[in-house]
Protein backbone atom coordinates (compact mmCIF):
# COMPACT_ATOMS: atom_id res chain seq x y z
CA UNK A 1 0.00 0.00 0.00
CA UNK A 2 1.30 3.45 -0.87
CA UNK A 3 0.45 6.19 1.58
CA UNK A 4 0.99 9.80 0.57
CA UNK A 5 1.78 12.15 3.44
CA UNK A 6 2.48 15.77 2.59
CA UNK A 7 4.20 18.09 4.98
CA UNK A 8 7.14 20.29 4.23
CA UNK A 9 8.73 22.75 6.58
CA UNK A 10 10.64 25.93 6.07
CA UNK A 11 14.41 25.70 6.43
CA UNK A 12 17.13 27.72 8.07
CA UNK A 13 19.24 30.07 6.00
CA UNK A 14 21.67 28.24 3.74
CA UNK A 15 25.43 28.69 3.45
CA UNK A 16 26.94 29.84 0.14
CA UNK A 17 26.87 26.96 -2.36
CA UNK A 18 23.90 25.30 -0.66
CA UNK A 19 20.16 25.72 -1.01
CA UNK A 20 18.05 25.66 2.16
CA UNK A 21 16.99 22.22 3.35
CA UNK A 22 13.44 21.33 2.36
CA UNK A 23 11.85 19.01 4.89
CA UNK A 24 9.78 16.18 3.46
CA UNK A 25 8.25 13.07 4.96
CA UNK A 26 10.94 11.28 7.03
CA UNK A 27 13.65 13.05 5.03
CA UNK A 28 15.05 16.37 3.90
CA UNK A 29 16.61 17.42 0.60
CA UNK A 30 18.70 20.29 -0.79
CA UNK A 31 21.01 21.27 -3.65
CA UNK A 32 24.75 21.69 -3.05
CA UNK A 33 27.54 22.90 -5.30
CA UNK A 34 31.31 23.04 -5.26
CA UNK A 35 34.37 21.93 -7.20
CA UNK A 36 35.86 18.48 -7.85
CA UNK A 37 39.28 17.90 -9.39
CA UNK A 38 39.45 16.37 -12.85
CA UNK A 39 36.50 18.19 -14.37
CA UNK A 40 37.17 19.53 -17.84
CA UNK A 41 35.80 22.16 -20.18
CA UNK A 42 33.01 24.44 -19.10
CA UNK A 43 31.18 21.94 -16.91
CA UNK A 44 30.16 22.70 -13.33
CA UNK A 45 29.12 20.30 -10.60
CA UNK A 46 26.20 20.29 -8.21
CA UNK A 47 24.53 17.62 -6.12
CA UNK A 48 21.08 16.59 -4.93
CA UNK A 49 21.52 15.69 -1.26
CA UNK A 50 18.86 13.55 0.42
CA UNK A 51 19.16 12.82 4.14
CA UNK A 52 16.90 10.07 5.50
CA UNK A 53 15.62 9.38 8.98
CA UNK A 54 16.79 6.08 10.55
CA UNK A 55 15.24 2.95 9.07
CA UNK A 56 14.12 4.57 5.81
CA UNK A 57 15.58 3.95 2.36
CA UNK A 58 15.33 5.58 -1.04
CA UNK A 59 15.96 4.16 -4.50
CA UNK A 60 18.52 3.79 -7.25
CA UNK A 61 17.66 4.42 -10.91
CA UNK A 62 16.59 0.74 -11.09
CA UNK A 63 14.71 0.17 -7.82
CA UNK A 64 14.48 -3.64 -7.92
CA UNK A 65 11.33 -5.67 -7.36
CA UNK A 66 9.40 -2.62 -6.12
CA UNK A 67 9.90 1.04 -5.32
CA UNK A 68 10.12 4.17 -7.43
CA UNK A 69 13.33 5.59 -8.94
CA UNK A 70 14.02 9.29 -8.42
CA UNK A 71 13.12 11.75 -11.18
CA UNK A 72 14.72 15.13 -11.80
CA UNK A 73 13.08 17.98 -13.71
CA UNK A 74 15.40 20.91 -14.51
CA UNK A 75 13.04 22.67 -16.93
CA UNK A 76 12.81 25.89 -14.89
CA UNK A 77 16.58 26.48 -14.92
CA UNK A 78 18.33 29.42 -16.63
CA UNK A 79 21.50 29.30 -18.73
CA UNK A 80 21.42 25.50 -18.58
CA UNK A 81 22.33 23.40 -21.61
CA UNK A 82 22.29 20.04 -19.84
CA UNK A 83 22.25 18.47 -16.38
CA UNK A 84 23.52 14.88 -16.17
CA UNK A 85 22.60 13.11 -12.94
CA UNK A 86 25.10 10.48 -11.75
CA UNK A 87 24.16 7.60 -9.46
CA UNK A 88 26.48 6.41 -6.66
CA UNK A 89 26.77 2.65 -6.33
CA UNK A 90 23.73 1.35 -4.41
CA UNK A 91 23.12 -1.62 -2.12
CA UNK A 92 20.41 -4.25 -1.99
CA UNK A 93 17.71 -4.71 0.66
CA UNK A 94 15.89 -8.03 0.83
CA UNK A 95 12.78 -8.84 2.83
CA UNK A 96 9.64 -10.95 2.48
CA UNK A 97 8.31 -8.73 -0.33
CA UNK A 98 11.41 -9.07 -2.51
CA UNK A 99 14.62 -7.19 -3.21
CA UNK A 100 14.98 -3.43 -3.50
CA UNK A 101 18.03 -1.42 -4.60
CA UNK A 102 18.97 1.93 -3.15
CA UNK A 103 20.41 3.90 -0.26
CA UNK A 104 20.02 4.47 3.49
CA UNK A 105 21.02 7.37 5.77
CA UNK A 106 22.16 9.81 3.08
CA UNK A 107 22.87 10.00 -0.62
CA UNK A 108 24.13 12.75 -2.90
CA UNK A 109 23.38 12.42 -6.61
CA UNK A 110 26.17 14.37 -8.37
CA UNK A 111 24.97 16.51 -11.27
CA UNK A 112 27.28 17.45 -14.15
CA UNK A 113 26.08 20.87 -15.32
CA UNK A 114 26.85 22.35 -18.75
CA UNK A 115 25.85 26.02 -19.20
CA UNK A 116 24.59 27.59 -22.40
CA UNK A 117 26.92 30.57 -21.85
CA UNK A 118 30.02 29.54 -19.88
CA UNK A 119 30.89 33.07 -18.77
CA UNK A 120 27.59 33.51 -16.95
CA UNK A 121 26.20 31.85 -13.80
CA UNK A 122 23.67 29.03 -14.00
CA UNK A 123 20.43 29.24 -12.06
CA UNK A 124 19.46 25.64 -11.29
CA UNK A 125 15.82 24.99 -10.52
CA UNK A 126 14.86 21.40 -9.70
CA UNK A 127 11.61 19.58 -9.18
CA UNK A 128 12.65 16.26 -7.64
CA UNK A 129 10.43 13.27 -6.93
CA UNK A 130 11.77 10.40 -4.83
CA UNK A 131 10.27 7.48 -2.95
CA UNK A 132 10.91 6.34 0.60
CA UNK A 133 10.21 2.94 2.10
CA UNK A 134 10.26 1.36 5.53
CA UNK A 135 7.18 -0.67 6.46
CA UNK A 136 5.22 1.44 3.97
CA UNK A 137 6.22 3.41 0.88
CA UNK A 138 5.80 7.16 0.59
CA UNK A 139 6.29 9.47 -2.41
CA UNK A 140 8.11 12.75 -1.79
CA UNK A 141 8.44 15.87 -3.93
CA UNK A 142 10.46 19.06 -3.48
CA UNK A 143 11.27 22.24 -5.42
CA UNK A 144 14.85 23.46 -5.04
CA UNK A 145 17.03 26.20 -6.53
CA UNK A 146 20.65 27.32 -6.38
CA UNK A 147 22.94 29.60 -8.38
CA UNK A 148 26.23 28.25 -9.71
CA UNK A 149 28.78 31.03 -10.31
CA UNK A 150 30.78 31.00 -13.53
CA UNK A 151 34.43 29.88 -13.52
CA UNK A 152 34.48 27.57 -10.50
CA UNK A 153 37.33 25.46 -11.91
CA UNK A 154 40.48 25.45 -9.81
CA UNK A 155 38.76 25.94 -6.46
CA UNK A 156 39.37 23.52 -3.60
CA UNK A 157 37.52 20.20 -3.73
CA UNK A 158 34.18 20.01 -1.96
CA UNK A 159 34.57 16.98 0.36
CA UNK A 160 30.88 16.01 0.25
CA UNK A 161 30.63 16.09 -3.54
CA UNK A 162 33.99 14.34 -3.99
CA UNK A 163 32.97 11.52 -1.65
CA UNK A 164 29.86 10.71 -3.69
CA UNK A 165 31.51 11.29 -7.08
CA UNK A 166 34.06 8.66 -6.04
CA UNK A 167 31.18 6.24 -5.37
CA UNK A 168 29.82 6.51 -8.92
CA UNK A 169 30.68 3.34 -10.89
CA UNK A 170 33.36 3.87 -13.53
CA UNK A 171 33.27 2.39 -17.03
CA UNK A 172 34.74 -1.09 -17.43
CA UNK A 173 38.42 -1.02 -18.28
CA UNK A 174 40.72 -3.84 -19.33
CA UNK A 175 42.79 -5.03 -16.40
CA UNK A 176 40.74 -3.11 -13.83
CA UNK A 177 38.45 -4.63 -11.19
CA UNK A 178 35.65 -5.29 -10.63
CA UNK A 179 34.96 -6.80 -14.04
CA UNK A 180 32.86 -9.26 -15.98
CA UNK A 181 34.39 -12.73 -15.89
CA UNK A 182 31.89 -14.39 -18.21
CA UNK A 183 28.20 -14.69 -19.02
CA UNK A 184 26.05 -17.63 -20.12
CA UNK A 185 22.61 -16.93 -21.56
CA UNK A 186 19.98 -19.65 -21.29
CA UNK A 187 17.09 -17.66 -22.70
CA UNK A 188 15.48 -20.57 -24.59
CA UNK A 189 15.24 -22.82 -21.54
CA UNK A 190 11.92 -23.59 -19.88
CA UNK A 191 13.51 -21.83 -16.91
CA UNK A 192 15.40 -19.04 -18.67
CA UNK A 193 18.30 -17.42 -16.89
CA UNK A 194 21.57 -15.56 -17.18
CA UNK A 195 24.57 -16.90 -15.30
CA UNK A 196 27.13 -14.16 -14.73
CA UNK A 197 30.64 -14.54 -13.33
CA UNK A 198 32.13 -11.47 -11.68
CA UNK A 199 35.76 -10.79 -10.81
CA UNK A 200 36.59 -8.65 -7.78
CA UNK A 201 39.75 -7.82 -5.89
CA UNK A 202 40.90 -10.76 -3.75
CA UNK A 203 40.08 -8.95 -0.51
CA UNK A 204 36.87 -7.31 -1.79
CA UNK A 205 33.93 -6.87 0.55
CA UNK A 206 30.37 -5.71 -0.07
CA UNK A 207 30.34 -7.38 -3.50
CA UNK A 208 27.20 -7.32 -5.61
CA UNK A 209 25.83 -7.13 -9.15
CA UNK A 210 22.86 -5.31 -10.70
CA UNK A 211 21.57 -5.62 -14.27
CA UNK A 212 19.55 -3.12 -16.30
CA UNK A 213 17.95 -3.23 -19.75
CA UNK A 214 17.24 -0.20 -21.95
CA UNK A 215 13.80 1.31 -22.26
CA UNK A 216 12.75 0.29 -18.78
CA UNK A 217 12.49 -3.42 -19.64
CA UNK A 218 12.29 -5.41 -16.43
CA UNK A 219 15.26 -7.54 -15.40
CA UNK A 220 15.01 -9.59 -12.19
CA UNK A 221 17.55 -8.71 -9.53
CA UNK A 222 20.54 -11.09 -9.75
CA UNK A 223 21.01 -13.55 -6.91
CA UNK A 224 24.49 -14.52 -5.69
CA UNK A 225 25.13 -18.25 -5.88
CA UNK A 226 27.56 -18.07 -2.99
CA UNK A 227 30.02 -15.70 -1.38
CA UNK A 228 33.00 -14.19 -3.15
CA UNK A 229 35.96 -16.59 -3.10
CA UNK A 230 39.43 -15.66 -4.32
CA UNK A 231 37.92 -12.62 -5.97
CA UNK A 232 35.31 -14.57 -7.94
CA UNK A 233 31.55 -14.68 -7.47
CA UNK A 234 28.71 -16.11 -9.56
CA UNK A 235 25.24 -14.59 -9.92
CA UNK A 236 22.08 -15.82 -11.61
CA UNK A 237 19.25 -13.81 -13.14
CA UNK A 238 16.16 -16.03 -13.14
CA UNK A 239 13.31 -14.96 -15.45
CA UNK A 240 9.70 -15.73 -14.61
CA UNK A 241 8.86 -16.84 -18.17
CA UNK A 242 10.36 -17.23 -21.67
CA UNK A 243 8.45 -14.08 -22.66
CA UNK A 244 10.16 -12.06 -19.93
CA UNK A 245 13.55 -13.36 -21.03
CA UNK A 246 12.82 -12.66 -24.72
CA UNK A 247 12.31 -8.96 -23.89
CA UNK A 248 16.04 -8.52 -23.27
CA UNK A 249 17.31 -10.57 -26.23
CA UNK A 250 19.61 -8.57 -28.48
CA UNK A 251 19.51 -5.51 -26.22
CA UNK A 252 22.55 -3.93 -24.56
CA UNK A 253 22.45 -4.70 -20.85
CA UNK A 254 24.24 -2.59 -18.26
CA UNK A 255 26.00 -4.67 -15.61
CA UNK A 256 26.99 -2.75 -12.48
CA UNK A 257 29.59 -4.52 -10.35
CA UNK A 258 29.72 -3.14 -6.81
CA UNK A 259 32.20 -3.60 -3.98
CA UNK A 260 33.53 -1.59 -1.08
CA UNK A 261 36.77 -1.27 -3.06
CA UNK A 262 35.04 0.40 -6.03
CA UNK A 263 32.37 -0.15 -8.67
CA UNK A 264 32.35 -0.42 -12.48
CA UNK A 265 29.80 -0.72 -15.28
CA UNK A 266 30.03 -2.99 -18.31
CA UNK A 267 27.76 -3.34 -21.32
CA UNK A 268 26.88 -6.72 -22.88
CA UNK A 269 24.34 -7.97 -25.40
CA UNK A 270 22.90 -11.45 -25.09
CA UNK A 271 21.22 -13.53 -27.81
Amino acid sequence: MTLCLAFAGASHAASPGESPWVRETYSKVRLVSGSVAGMSGDRMIAGVQIRLEPGWKTYWRMPGDSGVPPSFDWSGSKNLRSAEVLYPAPRRFTDASGTEIGYVDEVVFPVMVTPERPDEPVELKLNVDYGLCKTLCIPNQANLSIELPAHTAGKADDPLLKRFVDLVPRPAETGKLPALGGIEAKLDSTKPELVIDANFADDATGTDLFVEAPGGAFVPVPKPLGPVQDGKQRFVVSFASPEEAAAIRGKPLTLTFVSDEGAREASVTVE
